[in-house]
């Protein structure tokens, strides 16, 4: 084997290398005029003579074009010179070795880190002879065949016509990883906006933006996507209209729904990552186990005035979202339960006072951790960041994981059916669980059924059959004597039911749901996997967000269903 021998960097190379990355990188693009002279020997602290070798240099490799009395100008990058502003770029290095430079101190051109490596990023078509040209040009002849790497298409980002060109050249950037990206953004309020902001610039292929709330004025002074003509659309229409018109190229979905009961798993189970953007216990805690039970990681991010935190949860490693509640916390929680009801009235809908710089801050740094759980990077699970924006203080801690937490439950195979939740009955649902698992098998709801209101007081009971999602708290009162009322509720449907004609969409269960099913001793998991065309296709938003959407078309509500009683997200 030929042994290269290692090859030092004069002074006036390092500033060839430079210039040719500043090229490389964008920073001056085909027909540019350098700075003059005196401005690149300060910035480069470098003297009139090293400079000038150093153009030269670039002169000789046709990457600048110098017209005496004028100055120099940036020659095209193609195929006749890429080589070189390669070569230039990377430095002239042999296999394996790189050279042997002194560190330098002096103050250098603002060039990107990753332009040195940028050339292996960029899209150009080579036939055999040039890849071959250029794999003597880097490596040197020796007789062997081009390593894999300089057999790889290269990419040169266009960057008059690609809109996210620059980032291929980031080093770790995996653009096919970041178009078939599928990303849930739960709330669309100020940092809801901010994060879907962010991911449609990034070029994130799937947006599916959730939220139930309806915008007003307050929301203006701190959610980059709304304007005045806006009030009283929904949200996540608004969100999602205005993410098309920033990035066109980007797929996006939205639904004007409560995420606590609205929402079937099987969209959960189709994300790569969910980020909570949200103002309340329930609907993080239902976001965790969703998460949880079809192993995908999302991302909680909270503000308030100038504070904020960000944390990332992936299932299995370090605490989920309900190890971090306090016994307080809980015991809050738990009320739901005693009173459901009225347990529902006492949910915060007021406002939560934030600012648009705590918004931006802490939507970036969510949006950051989705890219890096998107190209598999590591990341912090279960730990904490909080930002303390009154004294510019960052600190992280790492929460216990608390191994009888109920969200660490994981769902088994899911059985993908065709069923459809509008028009598959309880009783054939049943029917399907008693094939798999025997006689004894009962359906398990997600969220209770309430069967009747019961009135002690005037010995009456109404008759209700709905989930409890779709109960009002005003209706706990007896509305002859107005006492608070007995619930009578289910979450089981064993075959003994007077209702098993009743539809699961009738009973609270959403489209593209998991039904999970047991005979006591083991579960299984039903995908009704019919309502998939028609629940996630991430169409293209089409209509201008200045125009109310037409009557009755799909997550298009003319008129938003009113929020009392429901939870509401982050405004």
């Amino acid at each position: 084997m030929k042994i290269h021998p290692v090859r030092h960097q004069t002074l006036s190379d390092i500033v060839a290398g430079r210039l040719a990355a500043s090229i490389l990188d964008g920073q001056w693009e085909a027909g540019d005029k350098l700075p003059a002279e005196r401005t690149l020997m300060e910035q480069l602290g470098v003297s009139r003579t090293t400079l000038r070798e150093g153009l030269r240099k670039l002169e000789e490799n046709r990457l600048i074009e110098v017209r005496p009395g004028v100055g120099s100008f940036v020659r095209h990058v193609d195929r006749s010179n890429f080589a070189q502003a390669t070569e230039l770029a990377v430095g002239h290095r042999t296999r394996g070795v790189q050279p042997e430079v002194e560190p330098d101190t002096r103050p250098v051109l603002p060039i990107k880190k990753t332009a040195v490596n940028a050339p292996t990023k960029r899209r150009i078509r080579l036939s055999p002879e040039e890849k071959r040209e250029l794999h003597i040009r880097l490596y040197g002849s020796d007789g062997e065949e081009p390593s894999p790497e300089a057999e790889k298409t290269l990419r040169i980002p266009n960057l008059k016509q690609d809109r996210i060109g620059t980032f291929d050249l980031i080093s770790w950037w995996e653009r096919e990883k970041v178009q078939a990206a599928k990303v849930m953004i739960v709330g669309a309020g100020a940092l809801g906006n901010e994060v879907a902001k962010n991911l449609a610039l990034m070029g994130v292929g799937h947006l599916y933006i959730v939220d139930f709330d309806t915008i007003e004025a307050a929301n203006l002074s701190r959610s980059v996507l709304f304007r005045e003509r806006d009030n009283g659309r929904s949200k996540a229409e608004i969100a999602a209209a205005r993410v098309h018109e920033l990035n066109p190229d980007v797929k996006v979905q939205y639904k004007h729904g409560d995420i606590t009961t609205q929402i079937g798993m099987g969209i959960f189970r189709r994300m790569d990552v969910v980020i909570g953007c949200l103002d309340n216990r329930e609907a993080r805690l239902a976001v965790n186990r969703y998460c949880n039970a079809v192993n995908k990681p999302w991302v909680d991010g909270a503000i308030q005035e100038l504070l904020g935190l960000v944390r990332v949860f992936v299932p299995g490693d370090g605490a989920c979202y309900e190890c971090t509640l306090t016994e307080q916390a809980r015991r809050e929680m738990s009320m739901r339960y005693s009173c459901p009801l009225l347990a529902r009235a006492n949910v915060l809908l007021g406002k939560v006072p934030t600012t648009p710089t705590i918004a931006s801050i802490i939507g970036g740094m969510q949006s950051q951790e989705a890219l890096k759980l998107i190209h598999d990077l590591e990341v912090e699970a279960g730990s904490v960041v909080h930002v303390n924006g009154m004294t510019n203080a960052l600190h992280s801690t790492s929460y216990v994981r608390k191994d009888d937490c109920e969200s660490h439950w994981t769902y088994g195979d899911i059985i993908e059916l065709p069923n459809r939740a509008e028009s598959t009955t309880l009783a054939e649902m049943l029917e399907i669980a008693q094939r798999e698992l025997g006689p004894s098998a009962v359906l398990e709801l997600d969220q209770e059924l309430v069967l009747a209101l019961r009135c002690n007081a005037c010995d009456t009971v109404e008759d209700v059959m709905q989930p409890i999602s779709a109960v009002g708290y005003e209706s706990a009162h007896c509305p002859v004597c107005g006492t608070v009322r007995q619930v009578e509720m289910t979450h089981a449907v064993t075959g003994e039911e007077a209702y098993l004609h009743r539809t699961l969409k009738s009973v609270g269960v959403p489209p593209l749901h998991i039904v999970k099913a047991h005979n006591g001793q083991e579960y299984r998991f039903f995908e009704l996997s019919g309502d998939l065309e028609d629940t996630l296709h991430f169409q293209r938003y089409r209509e201008s967000p200045s125009q109310p959407p037409a009557a009755g078309a799909p997550d298009s509500p003319s008129t938003p269903p009113p929020t009392s009683g429901r939870i509401r997200f982050l405004d």
